[in-house]
C-alpha cells in the first residue's frame, strides 16, 4: 500500500512536504456521504430512455396533456391535450431551430430568449372549461347555464386576447378588465365577440372609469359595473343619469371563507377588495330609493387564486350563493354569480392540497363543485338558478405559453490539482500552527477520520485565508489551499458538486414571481432527453444581481438535473451545440409582470399553430423583442440623440484613421442600439465582427429582414446602419 505508506511518511516527517496525491490516498467514502448526484447508482437504469427522463422531471404530472417526451427525447407539444394525434405532436427544438437560425438559412433570425405561443393549446383550455360546466350542469339538473369571462390582467397581448374572444365567441365568453387601458382593450376586442359576452369591469374606479363602462354600455356590450368601494356607487348613479344610460351593477363581497395560502391574502373579511355584508345591506338601500334597485344584477367574490381543495372552494361558493340568496329576497334583479378566479394548476405535478404549486382537484371535478354549492343553495332558498360566471385566467393562459433560452456556460467543475513541488512552495509559507493542522489533516486521512479530516482541512484553510490577509501568504499559495481542501472534500465525497449554469435569460423580466413570491415553474431541458442527466446545476442569469438566480425547483429540489455542455458554449467560445431550456405553465403573468431590470427587455415571440406540412406547424406570427433603443426609450432616454452624440465623439476622435475605419464603427453603434441586449454569438457581434478594416458593417436588409414583423410603419429605422 505504497499511497498509504506515503501518506504516513508525510504525517510523521519532519519535512512533510512529500505528500501529494490526496484523491488517491484517502480512502473511499460510506455512499451516505455523497448527496449530490442525479441518482444513485443501483437507480440509475442501464440504458437511459426518454420515458426516465419523463419520470425524472415529472413531465406527466404537470405537463398532461399538453407536453411529452418524444422518441427522440425532445419536449413534444400536443395542441388538442388527450385528443391529439400521434402524427400532431409538435417537436418543441424544431420551432426553436426555425425561429432562432438565421434567414439565409430558411429560419427567422430571432434571438433568444423566446415565447413561443400555441393557439390550439389555448382554444383548448376555452374549450375543456366550457365543456367542465357544461356536463356539471347537464348532469346536476342546474336550469342556468356558464358563461366565464378572461380577465385580461393575466396577459394583455393582443393576439392572447384576441384568440380568447374569438375561440370563445361560440360559448359567449367574455372578458374582466382591472384598469382603464384594460378596460378599453376589453372594449375594442368585445365588439368583435358574442353580443351576450360579460364585460366585468373590476378595480378600484373614477369617474373616467366608471364613464367609459357606461359609453361601453351605450355601444351595446353587455357591461357589468362591480362596486368594490361603496363610495364608487355615487359615482355610478350621477354619471349614468347624465349619460342617460341604465347601467348594470355588481356587487363584490368579502366573504368569511378563506384559503390560507400566498394567494388567499386577497380573501377574507379583512381582503382588500369588495364590500362587507352592511356595506351591501347600504348599498342596496340607496340604489331602492334612486329606483335603481333593477340594476343590481351580479354578485362577484374572490376566494383567492390557486384555491387548493374543492371542499375550500364549495364552502366560499356555498357562502356566496347565500349572499345571492338574501339579494334576490331583498329585491334585487339578481341574474348572475361570478365565482371569480381561483382555478389552479398543478405547476409541479403532485396533484396536493398543501402546497402553493398544486391543486388537488381536475377542471371537471372544479366544475362540478361549483354548479353542485350554488343549486343546493338555491333550491333550498327556492331561488332561481343564477348563470354563473367565473374569471379563470391562470388556468386558460397558463398551459399555452413556454420560455425558451440557452445555458452559454457553466462554472468550472475541473479535478483541483497539486504538483508535489507546488505543495512544497506551500508548506514552506505555512505558520506553525498551520503546518500542524497539514499534519494533523494527513494522520487523520490514514485513520478513515472523515469528520477529522474535514475540521482540519477547514481550519488549514482559515489560517491560510488570514495569512493571506496580512500579506504573509502569496496568492500561488492561497490558490494550494483551496485545491488540497477540494482534494480533501472530493475524496471522501462532501463536495458541493452542484454546478452554476450561466442562463441568456433575465429573470427579473421573463420570471418574475420566482423573485417576488418564489413562485415555482417547471423547468426542463427540451432536449437531450434520451439521455441521462450527469450533473446538478442552478440556473443564473445575465443580471448584475444576486437574486437572479433560481436555486429552487418544483418537487422540493434545489437544484436541477442537468447535461453536460457540449464544447465551449460561451458567447466567447468554439460554438459547441446549443443547451436549450424551458420554463413551462407561465402563460399566466410573466410578461405583464416582469420589468426591465439591467436593460433587458422581453423576449422575441412566436405563435404556433398546427399545419400539415414537413414541420407540421406553421409560425403565424414573429416579433423580434426589444433592441437596446426601444428599452432606452422606456427609461425617457432618447437613442436617435443619445447615437448622434456617439457618432460625433467618432468623428472627433478617429478622424486619423480614415474615413472607412469611422463608418465602420458608427454602423456598428448604431446596429448595437437595434440588437437585442441579450448575449449574442461572437461572430455577430457588430462591432468587431470581420468587414471593413475589422469592424462590422450592418447591412440594412438583414436588420429589415430581421425585424419585419416588428415594425410598423410609423417606426422608425436607423438610416445610419447601411453597407
Amino acid at each position: 500500500m505504497p499511497a498509504l505508506a506515503c501518506c504516513v511518511d508525510a504525517a510523521v516527517s519532519p519535512q512533510p512536504y512529500a505528500f501529494s496525491g490526496w484523491d488517491s490516498v484517502l480512502p473511499a467514502s460510506p455512499p451516505s456521504h455523497n448527496t449530490s448526484s442525479v441518482a444513485s447508482a443501483s437507480a440509475v437504469p442501464a440504458v437511459w430512455s426518454p420515458a426516465h427522463s419523463a419520470l425524472l422531471y415529472r413531465v406527466d404530472g404537470w405537463g398532461a396533456p399538453y407536453f411529452t417526451v418524444n422518441s427522440n427525447g425532445n419536449v413534444s407539444v400536443r395542441p388538442y391535450g388527450p385528443d391529439t394525434l400521434a402524427h400532431q405532436e409538435i417537436d418543441l427544438l424544431k420551432i426553436v431551430k426555425n425561429a432562432s437560425a438565421p434567414k439565409t438559412l430558411g429560419g427567422l433570425g430571432l434571438q433568444l430568449p423566446l415565447i413561443i405561443r400555441f393557439p390550439d393549446v389555448l382554444k383548448h383550455r376555452l374549450e375543456s372549461l366550457q365543456c367542465a360546466f357544461d356536463f356539471a350542469i347537464e348532469s346536476q339538473g342546474y336550469q342556468a347555464h356558464y358563461q366565464g369571462v378572461y380577465p385580461v390582467k393575466c396577459n394583455q397581448n393582443k393576439f392572447v386576447v384576441e384568440d380568447i374572444v374569438k375561440f370563445g365567441s361560440g360559448f359567449r365568453f367574455g372578458l374582466e378588465a382591472g384598469s382603464k387601458p384594460e378596460l378599453l382593450l376589453a372594449m375594442s376586442s368585445l365588439c368583435n365577440g358574442s353580443p351576450e359576452a360579460l364585460l366585468v369591469c373590476n378595480g378600484f374606479k373614477d369617474a373616467e372609469y366608471i364613464s367609459l363602462a357606461l359609453v361601453a354600455r351605450k355601444l351595446h356590450l353587455n357591461t357589468v359595473i362591480v362596486l368594490e368601494q361603496e363610495e364608487e356607487l355615487d359615482t355610478v348613479i350621477e354619471i349614468s343619469k347624465k349619460l342617460e344610460v341604465r347601467p348594470i351593477i355588481g356587487a363584490r363581497a368579502k366573504l368569511r371563507t378563506k384559503h390560507s395560502g400566498h394567494f388567499g391574502s386577497t380573501s377574507g373579511e379583512k381582503g382588500k377588495f369588495g364590500l362587507t355584508t352592511m356595506q351591501i345591506l347600504r348599498v342596496v338601500k340607496k340604489l331602492h330609493d334612486h329606483d335603481m334597485l333593477d340594476c343590481l344584477q351580479l354578485l362577484h367574490f374572490h376566494i383567492g387564486s390557486q384555491i387548493p381543495s374543492t371542499s375550500l372552494l364549495a364552502d366560499g361558493v356555498g357562502e356566496a350563493a347565500q349572499i345571492y340568496c338574501e339579494l334576490v329576497r331583498l329585491g334585487a334583479c339578481m341574474k348572475v354569480i361570478d365565482i371569480g378566479g381561483g382555478l389552479g394548476i398543478d405547476y409541479d405535478g403532485s396533484k396536493s392540497q398543501d402546497s402553493d404549486s398544486s391543486v388537488g382537484y381536475s377542471l371537471q371535478d372544479y366544475a362540478s363543485a361549483v354548479v353542485q354549492a350554488v343549486r343546493l343553495v338555491c333550491d333550498r332558498k327556492g331561488v332561481k338558478h343564477p348563470v354563473i360566471c367565473s374569471e379563470s385566467g391562470r388556468a386558460i393562459v397558463s398551459h399555452h405559453s413556454i420560455l425558451v433560452f440557452e445555458a452559454v456556460s457553466t462554472s468550472s467543475h475541473d479535478a483541483p490539482q497539486i504538483s508535489s513541488h507546488g505543495l512544497q512552495y506551500f508548506l514552506e509559507r505555512l505558520t506553525d500552527d498551520a503546518l500542524s493542522d497539514y499534519r494533523n489533516l494527513s494522520s487523520a486521512a490514514i485513520h478513515n477520520e472523515y469528520d477529522t479530516c474535514l475540521l482540519y482541512a477547514e481550519q488549514l484553510k482559515q489560517r491560510c485565508v488570514d495569512q493571506f490577509k496580512e500579506g504573509s501568504l502569496g496568492m500561488e499559495q492561497l490558490a494550494a489551499v483551496d485545491a488540497l481542501c477540494e482534494l480533501v472534500s472530493n475524496a471522501i465525497g462532501v463536495s458541493d458538486s452542484v454546478r452554476t449554469y450561466h442562463v441568456n435569460l433575465s429573470i427579473f423580466t421573463s420570471i418574475p414571481d420566482f423573485w417576488g413570491i418564489s413562485q415555482l415553474f417547471p423547468i426542463i431541458p427540451i432536449h437531450r432527453l434520451d439521455e441521462r442527466p450527469a450533473v446538478r446545476g442552478i440556473l443564473s442569469d445575465l443580471t448584475c444581481d444576486s437574486d437572479g438566480k433560481i436555486d429552487k425547483f418544483i418537487g422540493g429540489e434545489s437544484s436541477l438535473p442537468l447535461h453536460e455542455l457540449e464544447g465551449n458554449r460561451g458567447v466567447n467560445g468554439d460554438g459547441g451545440a446549443s443547451y436549450y431550456l424551458g420554463m413551462f405553465l407561465g402563460g399566466a403573468y410573466e410578461e405583464a409582470i416582469g420589468g426591465v431590470h439591467n436593460l433587458f427587455g422581453g423576449p422575441s415571440v412566436v405563435q404556433v399553430s398546427l399545419r400539415e406540412g414537413p414541420h407540421g406547424f406553421a409560425v403565424t406570427h414573429a416579433i423580434l423583442g426589444p433592441s437596446c433603443g426601444d428599452v432606452l426609450r422606456l427609461m425617457q432616454h432618447e437613442p436617435e440623440l443619445m447615437f448622434e452624440t456617439l457618432k460625433h465623439r467618432v468623428e472627433e476622435f478617429s478622424s486619423s484613421d480614415g474615413g472607412s475605419s469611422s463608418m465602420a464603427l458608427i454602423n456598428g453603434l448604431a446596429c448595437s442600439f437595434n440588437n437585442m441586449p441579450y448575449l449574442a454569438a461572437a461572430s455577430s457581434c457588430s462591432l468587431t465582427a470581420a468587414g471593413i478594416n475589422g469592424y462590422y458593417c450592418c447591412d440594412d436588409e438583414d436588420y429589415a429582414a430581421a425585424a419585419a414583423d416588428t415594425v410598423t410603419a410609423e417606426d422608425e429605422q436607423w438610416s445610419y446602419c447601411v453597407a
